[in-house]
This record gives C-alpha cells, sequence and structure tokens, in this order.
C-alpha cells in the first residue's frame, strides 16, 4: 500500500517505506497509577495508519537540510522584537544541551543541568565544537516543532496526534505500563535507552550509552516499531494544558472519541501572553525513575513550541486517503 500527498495540487505516491502499518482500534488512553496530567484512563479511538519505524535520524534529516537548504530554528538568529530585555545571548542561534552535574542537585533547578549553548544545533548536538560524525543512524535531535513539521512535510506525511502515537507506542498491549508489558527489565534485560543511577549527575549506562542510541538498538514493540520508549522525546500536534487531562479542553462526545485530539488555538491552549506547549511522548535517554518516570506510552509532557535540545526528536505519520 502506498500513501498519497498533495503536491501543486496533485496527487503524487508517497512511498511507506521504512514505515509500518498501525491498524485502527480503541485503546484505553492515559493512565491512572503515574502523573496526574495522564489520567483519567479513557477509552479512545484510532484509524489505521503508517508510522515510521524508526525515529526520523540524522542521515535521514541531512538529506533533507541538502535538497530544501532549511535551516532549523536553532541556527536562527531570534528576533529580540518580540522579547524586550531579554539577555542578548539567548537571541544569539543555539539550543538546550544536558551537562551532568559534579554530584547531587535540586531537582527543581532545571538550569543546572539544562545550558543554553550558543552554535548547538542538530549538528552540533553538544555545542559548537561537536559534530555528527559517525552518528547517521542516531535520532536527530535540537529540532524545535516548526523543523519536525516543515521535514514531515517535505516528507509527504505528517506529525501524530497524540492519541496514534500512544496506541502505536503500546503495540497492542493495552494497558500496559511499558511498552513491552509491566515489568521495566524482565528477567533482568533492559530493553530501552534510559537513565540508569542518580539523576543528573550519575549515569551508570547500564544500557550501554549515555547519550543517545542508534535507532533499533533495542528490540521493537508489539507493531514492529523501535524506540517508542526512551532515546528521545518526540513531537505530537496536540497542544498541552496544565492539569489532568480531564480538565484540559478537549471534546467531551457520548461516544467513544476517536482520534481525539487537543487543537485548541495557542491563546486557549496556554492563556494569553503564555507560549505555547505541544505534547511530546516516549521519554529520552536522560529519564530516570526518581526523577522523570515518563518512558511509558500513557506518559506525556508539555513542551514550548520553540525549544529545540539534546533530548528531543521526532517520527512522522501517514493518513490513507480512501
Amino acid at each position: 500500500m502506498n500513501g498519497h500527498a498533495a503536491a501543486g495540487g496533485a496527487l503524487r505516491q508517497v512511498p511507506t517505506a521504512g514505515m509500518t502499518w498501525v491498524p485502527g482500534g480503541e485503546f484505553q488512553m492515559g493512565s491512572a497509577d503515574f502523573y496526574p496530567e495522564e489520567q483519567p484512563v479513557r477509552t479512545a479511538a484510532v484509524a489505521g495508519f503508517w508510522i515510521d519505524t524508526r525515529p526520523v535520524t540524522i542521515a535521514e534529516f541531512r538529506r533533507f537540510v541538502k535538497q530544501t537548504g532549511y535551516l532549523t530554528v536553532a541556527e536562527r538568529a531570534a528576533n529580540p522584537a518580540p522579547h524586550p530585555g531579554a539577555d542578548t545571548d539567548l537571541l544569539i542561534p543555539g539550543s538546550l544541551v544536558f551537562r551532568k552535574t559534579a554530584g547531587p542537585v535540586d531537582l527543581r533547578q532545571l538550569g543546572t543541568w539544562w545550558h543554553y549553548l550558543p552554535g548547538a544545533s542538530w549538528r552540533h548536538p553538544e555545542g559548537p565544537a561537536s559534530n555528527v560524525r559517525g552518528r547517521d543512524k542516531h535520532p536527530v535531535t535540537h529540532v524545535a516543532y516548526s523543523d519536525a513539521r516543515a521535514y514531515a512535510s517535505w516528507a509527504g506525511k505528517e506529525l501524530p496526534t497524540e492519541a496514534e502515537w500512544e496506541y502505536a507506542a503500546r503495540g497492542g498491549l493495552d494497558g500496559a505500563v511499558y511498552v513491552w508489558g509491566d515489568d521495566f527489565a524482565p528477567a533482568g534485560q533492559l530493553l530501552a535507552n534510559t537513565w540508569h543511577g542518580e539523576f543528573p549527575w550519575q549515569n551508570l549506562a547500564l544500557d550501554g550509552y549515555e547519550g543517545t542510541s542508534p535507532v533499533a538498538s533495542f528490540p521493537a514493540n508489539g507493531y514492529g516499531l523501535y524506540d517508542m520508549t526512551g532515546n528521545v522525546w518526540e513531537w505530537t500536534t496536540d497542544y498541552f494544558h496544565a492539569g489532568r487531562w480531564s480538565d484540559q479542553g478537549h471534546d467531551r462526545p457520548c461516544g467513544v472519541p476517536r482520534d481525539p485530539r487537543l487543537s485548541a488555538g495557542e491563546a486557549g491552549a496556554s492563556g494569553p501572553g503564555a507560549i505555547p506547549r505541544r505534547v511530546i511522548k516516549g521519554g529520552s535517554y536522560l529519564c530516570a525513575p526518581g526523577y522523570c518516570l515518563r518512558y511509558r506510552p500513557a506518559a506525556r509532557q508539555g513542551e514550548a513550541v520553540g525549544t529545540s535540545a539534546s533530548h528531543l526528536g521526532f517520527r512522522c505519520v501517514l493518513r490513507p486517503s480512501f
């Protein structure tokens, strides 16, 4: 089966190589056992769709950039007009880079391990002196929401909704805690790239990786999808609101919501003057059980649309038009 995408008013074939077909169905979305924003558990339904089998890689993103000349948000100087009085260093092109601390710190102080580095980008993930040589198969990082959408449009695809992403991540294991079941390390086997040790200063790298890992380094889920847990967070199209999911202004039909999504406008999603946030899913190599136990299909987090960081990537979907 091939998909179709509009190009110049005509339909063109979009090959589904590198994608996996996920049959539609109902599932239990969310969790009642972890963070408030995942509650309540609700029945949702999605139509069948194609989804990238792996996150978009550095090699794939490089191909997009070479063909289009695209500059990511991290590579563009910020417009100072909307930010009067802003630190001029923050207006220089750059991105957020994680750096381990020397020892235990107050986990409420994110600025002790996240640093805005001028020159950091998808080409220079640890800062201007770094490069991506030898990392073609690693997921691309330092992509803001608009960057991910630009790539998806170029590829003739779209970004997934939160419901599509979670349904695909569950791989048919409806209600399971993790992508592979309820035990984090069945028979002692580590099945994803996450943080092991005391965050943010002690990473034991028990899974073999301290940073990102090449895509598909760990087993696929029940739908044959890789890296739906850990490695990098992934963008979805849904807006994120603070509080419980049930308080977030979504439609509440009497029947089972089909392809539910939080699609309110930017002002309604985040409040007047606030920066809109989109839902990201899947957790990353920086997620630790004592700090961010969000490497679960139900877990969700809000990310500012203009943010790019060393643990943030994406994958695309293709919805067939019948």
